[in-house]
């Protein structure tokens, strides 16, 4: 395995470790509020390590923690907040397992396409999840999968200008999307393309999020298309050079 890609796989090994710790926290005190953002967050990083398909046997079992079942007499229960954290940890387990064993693979069954470059971005631990999230983003926006592509975009646009911000040293991390878009403008860090971000863009986080997808129906392809041009846009004032 190439630096590149033990670099990255070392990165979401990272991601579902703090998923796992949060979970493990949660079932202590499992609030509503709480739960949400965490299965949330859950989603986003399965469906970014499924490269957006719901075919992916990750995103499946993802899909299958949620799923009522029934007991051995046939009696469907209903399963508890506990059980389905239970459940979502069990799916982290898995993926970190997988993940694990990339090492002991032949170098073709992990290769893939050279990872969008970011460089610029202040952070350097955010660059690999970053560029996973890209190339997930442009898989899925090329199989139809609007909602993930959606979803990637925003999410790597907020993290772009949230690290520019940071390195500002400003602390925004009770702002919202809008509120941190209007603050990099202000700073001069970018110019003005977030106007053609589409209204439902601005609100993404809080979107019903299940399995990683926008429930429905919110998100059409053109929506998605937009975001993903201003992304583009963002990212070359962030990095006027490239």
């Amino acid at each position: 395995m190439d630096d590149a890609l033990r670099a990255h796989r070392d990165a979401a090994l990272g991601q579902i470790d703090d998923l796992v710790r949060r979970g493990r926290q949660i079932k202590s005190t499992p609030t509503v509020e709480v739960v949400r953002l965490w299965q949330r967050d859950c989603a986003a990083a399965i469906n970014q390590l499924s490269g957006g398909s719901k075919a992916h046997w990750l995103a499946r079992a993802y899909s299958g923690a949620f799923l009522v079942r029934a007991t051995d007499g046939g009696v469907v229960v209903e399963a508890s907040t506990s059980e389905i954290v239970d459940r979502i940890l069990d799916v982290l387990e898995q993926a970190r397992t997988s993940l694990s064993n990339v090492d002991s693979l032949p170098a073709a069954a992990v290769a893939g396409p050279a990872p969008r470059r970011f460089d610029f971005v202040h952070n350097p631990q955010l660059r690999p999840i970053l560029a996973q999230a890209y190339a997930d983003g442009s898989h899925a926006l090329e199989n139809g999968d609007v909602e993930s592509a959606f979803i990637a975009s925003c999410g790597i646009l907020e993290a772009l200008i949230t690290d520019a911000l940071e390195n500002k040293g400003l602390n925004v991390s009770a702002c919202s999307f809008s509120d941190r878009i209007e603050a990099a403008q202000r700073e001069g860090l970018i110019g003005g393309g977030c106007a053609r971000l589409p209204a439902v863009a601005r609100r993404y986080r809080d979107l019903g999020i299940d399995d990683g997808h926008a429930g429905g129906g919110t998100i059409s392809e053109r929506d998605a298309r937009v975001v993903r041009q201003v992304l583009m846009v963002v990212m070359r004032d962030l990095d006027p050079g490239r």
